[in-house]
């Protein structure tokens, strides 16, 4: 609406409104004030976590995503303070004990915590259509490598393909590490897909029938402390020569990191490809330290497995060689990691190595002795 002679005049905005560019940032300024006002304190590692603690047992940590906020600490009394507090600010619902925070279902059972994604694989599997198709035993085909579609692009297969491909990637990414090198894999391929890839993105959602009840299971009366295994597969791209990284990290028995992805640089060497996997695996390690380190766990040395004495040896010992004077300087921080003491670097046979799982495609005996 204008009106004449006031053209050149626009409106200026007391507040954010919702869908405006701003309103994001606005919201979270809001929100990060409020919750210091309760005493609370944002991670500097993890800007969506914040950390109240008064003494001894009264902690509680904080974990906000979007509008979505769970609260937890080992004094329920003082959760309960807290959370009436956030109420009383914000408008909002007290669910009671977490059962589901974004779309994943939480199961305590007595010590130990299961956390799965079966309300949401169901959908999936609905709307693709395939409520009655039969299972597979892996996620795709032992050595199947998918090769760049040259054909035009089909914009309702892409579409497809997309919407499939992008619901996998949620799965992966929340509680189903088994997919992962799968659904990477092929999500390379989500801006011209061929007929070949839909095929086998379905092929996933078979295997994912067969597995639709399974979950990551915490223990916490196991004792298990942290732990990273890693592992790469050199050259494996057939078109760029580009090598693969997969690697993880474990606690109370149970996944709560996982990565798998193709590297930026050529390797010239397995050496060198297993190094900078070691390399990425190594700064996720620190990241979790640092983050364990804000909430009050003071951690020794994490150990990480690999299966590769050469790259072991490169990051144990900062010698310059033929063979690594030309990788790129940031991988070197690795050496850095372990000089700290922060990491402590373990070889184990490449037979027995589970990272396997998030770099290739392996038959079903050693996929389903991986994924165990």
């Amino acid at each position: 609406m204008r009106d004449t002679g006031q053209e050149r005049k626009v409106l200026h905005l007391w507040c954010a409104l919702y869908g405006l560019k701003q309103a994001g940032l606005v919201w979270w300024r809001t929100l990060d004030e409020s919750l210091k006002e309760f005493g609370f304190e944002r991670l500097k590692s993890e800007a969506g976590i914040f950390f109240y603690k008064k003494k001894s047992t009264n902690i509680v940590i904080g974990i906000i995503y979007v509008d979505n906020t769970l609260f937890c600490g080992p004094n329920k009394a003082v959760v309960d303070a807290i959370k009436a507090q956030f109420m009383h600010k914000w408008e909002c619902r007290d669910l009671g004990e977490p059962n589901e925070f974004l779309q994943m279902q939480i199961t305590c059972k007595g010590r130990a915590i299961h956390l799965d994604q079966c309300m949401y694989l169901q959908k999936v599997i609905e709307c693709c259509g395939m409520f009655n198709a039969k299972s597979a035993s892996t996620p795709l085909l032992a050595g199947y490598y998918a090769t760049k579609n040259t054909e035009p692009v089909d914009a309702d297969l892409r579409s497809h393909f997309q919407t499939v491909i992008g619901s996998l990637l949620y799965l992966m990414l929340g509680t189903r590490p088994n997919i992962a090198f799968a659904v990477t894999h092929l999500l390379c391929h989500a801006t011209n897909p061929s007929q070949d890839h839909l095929n086998k993105v379905l092929y996933i959602c078979h295997y994912l029938i067969g597995t639709s009840t399974y979950s990551l299971v915490y223990n916490g009366g196991s004792g298990a402390g942290l732990i990273a295994c890693m592992d790469s597969d050199w050259g494996s791209d057939p078109t760029s020569r580009l090598s693969q990284t997969g690697f993880y990290l474990k606690l109370a028995d149970g996944l709560i990191s996982w990565t798998s992805r193709a590297q930026k640089t050529i390797a010239y060497l397995s050496t060198e490809a297993e190094y900078m996997a070691l390399s990425d695996c190594a700064c996720q390690v620190t990241w979790i330290q640092s983050l364990l380190g804000e909430l009050g766990y003071k951690l020794k040395a994490i150990p990480i497995c690999g299966d590769n004495q050469g790259s072991i040896f490169m990051a144990s010992n900062p010698v310059t060689e033929p063979c690594s004077k030309h990788i790129d300087i940031r991988y070197h921080g690795i050496r850095e990691s372990v000089m700290k003491g922060n990491v402590e670097l373990f070889f184990i046979d490449g037979a027995e190595n589970p990272a396997n799982l998030l770099t290739k495609n392996l038959p079903h005996k050693k996929f389903a002795k991986f994924r165990a």
